[in-house]
């Protein structure tokens, strides 16, 4: 199954030290992904996201749905023509 760089994205976000009250920008959140895969890689916060539904499924879901929201405004679909 091929990864979707939305989906890596924002679990890269998810494993982060950012906050919804930090309000980043799409370029603030493209240089955070990029440090964190960089980092962590793929599958280590695959892992951090696994592990923090298990122990906090009540905090992880709405962190996600942030993450999701902050990776879809910094990398939006490419149009095709």
């Amino acid at each position: 199954m091929a990864l979707k760089v939305r989906d890596v994205a924002a679990e890269a976000i998810f494993c982060s030290c950012l906050q919804p009250s930090d309000e980043p920008i799409p370029e603030q959140v493209r240089g955070v992904v990029a440090n964190i895969a960089r980092i962590k890689g793929c599958r280590r916060c695959a892992d951090e996201v696994a592990q923090e539904f298990g122990d906090h499924p009540e905090t992880a879901a709405p962190r996600m749905r942030w993450a999701r929201s902050l990776a879809d405004d910094a990398y939006p679909p490419r149009r095709t023509r």
